[in-house]
C-alpha cells in the first residue's frame, strides 16, 4: 500500500511579514513627519509657559477681590501669545534647522578633506594630484584679478 504525505508550509514566516509591515508604516510615518512643526510647537509651548508664568506672577499680587479679573486677563495673555507667537516660531524652528544642516554638511566637507590630506602624505601620486587641482585654482584666481 503506498502514502503521499503532502506537507505544505509556508513560503514566509509570518513574523518576518509583521516586522516587514511595520517597517513600512514607520517609513511612510517619518516621510510624513514635520519635524519644524514640532519644533515650532515645543517653542511655543516654552514661550506661552514663560508668559503664564509672568501672568501668574502679576495675578498674585493682586487682591483677592479681583482674582476672577486676573484669571480672565492671564488666560487672555495665554491665548493671545499662542495666536500671535505661532508663525514667528515656526520661522525660528526653520531657520535653525537649515544651520544645523550647513554645519553637519561642513563637518562633513572637513572630515573628508582630512582623510584626503592623510591619503596624500602616503601616496605621491594624490599628492600630484592637489598640487595640480592647487596650482590650476591659483591660476584662475590671478586671470580674474587681471
Amino acid at each position: 500500500m503506498a502514502s503521499f504525505v503532502h506537507l505544505d508550509y509556508p513560503s514566509e514566516h509570518p513574523g518576518v511579514v509583521r516586522a516587514e509591515r511595520l517597517a513600512r508604516l514607520v517609513k511612510s510615518l517619518a516621510r510624513g513627519f514635520d519635524s519644524a512643526r514640532v519644533s515650532a510647537s515645543f517653542l511655543l509651548a516654552a514661550v506661552v509657559a514663560a508668559l503664564l508664568v509672568a501672568a501668574n506672577e502679576v495675578v498674585e499680587t493682586w487682591t483677592d477681590g479681583h482674582l476672577l479679573a486676573a484669571w480672565i486677563v492671564m488666560w487672555t495673555v495665554a491665548f493671545a501669545s499662542l495666536a500671535l507667537l505661532a508663525a514667528p516660531a515656526r520661522k525660528v524652528t526653520l531657520g535653525l534647522g537649515e544651520v544645523f544642516k550647513r554645519l553637519i554638511a561642513h563637518r562633513k566637507q572637513v572630515a573628508e578633506d582630512e582623510k584626503l590630506w592623510l591619503v596624500a602624505l602616503t601616496d605621491a601620486r594624490v599628492m600630484a594630484d592637489i598640487s595640480r587641482a592647487m596650482s590650476a585654482r591659483a591660476t584662475e584666481d590671478v586671470r580674474r584679478y587681471t
